[in-house]
Parts: structure tokens; C-alpha cells; sequence
């Protein structure tokens, strides 16, 4: 039943990209049906440099989360509103999909927002709030977001988190093109 879940909460989110539903399925199946052993008791079956990647996605969700919370509130821009408001549903439905697999595994950690970040984001408003907000959220955290899942994708040890991995790849792709775009329009 959660791993349906998983599947429609990717399955819409990749279909934001233009994705068909049939590749989405197909690569999620393959992710569902990788070898899976039974959690350990009081343990876990993700290895040391898995758990790092589960700690840094999930670091990154939260401040992506947390910061376009604050977009939200702290900027007039309708351009940088929408972004950051794309930015909160599809992160929160990473970090779900991401939750549910890794619970299912042993692994539990509790998602904690960048806190210099989002202070510092905090205290500035107007243009002044939308250059950081795209330039440090936008931009250079989905740019190390890019990095870490690429990397967990080609060299991660546990097969289901791998696919995850690869399966959001084309997301975090899409949000660093698009502010990418929106730091462009910003400067010009």
C-alpha cells in the first residue's frame, strides 16, 4: 500500500516534467522490486553512506521546504512566489517517498532545516530577500541537491534507494533549471 503511495505521489510529480506514466511505473516497479531485506531489529539494513545521503536529502528538503515558507511571506515577486511554492509540494513529496522508503528499512531520521540559512533568509524582505532567496535556495543548494542525488543514484548500495535516487534526479534537475532561469530574469 505505501509503495502505491510512493508510486502516485512520484507518478504526479514526474508528470509535472512531462514524463509519461508508463516510464514512471516502469522505473518505480523496478525500484519496489529490487531485493529488500527485513529490517534488523533495532537496526538498520541502509549502509553508513546511504544514511549520509538519507540525512543530506533530507537536510535539503527541509531548507528547501522551510525557506520557500518564508518566500512566501517575504516577497513580492509573483515570479519568485510561484517558484517557491512549486519548490514546497515537490519537496514535500520527495521527502514523503523518501520517509516512507527508509522507515521500511530501519532508517528514521528527523528532518532538520538549514538553520543559518533560514534565519538569515528571515530577516530580509523585498529584492533584497528574492536575490538570496534564488541565488543561495534556488540556485546553489539545488546545484549540491543535483551533486548528492547523482551521485547516490550511480554509487548508492541499497538498490530501492539508488532507484529512488534516480527517480528524483530529473526533478532536482528541472527546479536548479528553473531558477537558474529565474536568477537570469532577476539580473537582466
Amino acid at each position: 500500500m505505501k509503495i502505491r503511495y510512493s508510486l502516485q505521489v512520484m507518478t504526479g510529480a514526474l508528470a509535472v516534467l512531462g514524463m509519461s506514466a508508463a516510464s514512471i511505473d516502469a522505473a518505480w516497479a523496478q525500484a519496489s522490486d529490487a531485493p529488500a531485506s527485513a529490517a534488523p531489529a533495532g537496526g538498520t539494513t541502509l549502509s553508513p553512506a546511504d544514511q549520509q545521503f538519507v540525512l543530506e536529502a533530507s537536510k535539503s528538503d527541509s531548507t528547501e521546504i522551510a525557506a520557500s515558507r518564508i518566500a512566501l511571506k517575504n516577497s513580492n515577486d509573483p515570479h519568485v512566489r510561484k517558484f517557491a511554492q512549486q519548490m514546497i509540494t515537490d519537496h514535500t513529496k520527495l521527502s514523503h517517498a523518501m520517509a516512507e522508503l527508509v522507515a521500511k528499512k530501519g532508517f528514521k531520521p528527523t528532518p532538520s532545516a538549514d538553520s543559518a540559512l533560514v534565519g538569515k533568509l528571515q530577516t530580509l524582505k523585498g529584492t533584497e530577500f528574492d536575490q538570496a532567496y534564488v541565488e543561495q535556495v534556488g540556485v546553489e543548494a539545488h546545484q549540491r541537491a543535483v551533486d548528492l542525488f547523482q551521485q547516490e543514484s550511480e554509487s548508492g548500495t541499497d538498490a530501492q534507494l539508488k532507484a529512488a535516487a534516480a527517480n528524483a534526479l530529473p526533478i532536482i534537475k528541472h527546479h536548479l533549471e528553473m531558477a537558474q532561469q529565474l536568477a537570469g530574469t532577476m539580473k537582466g
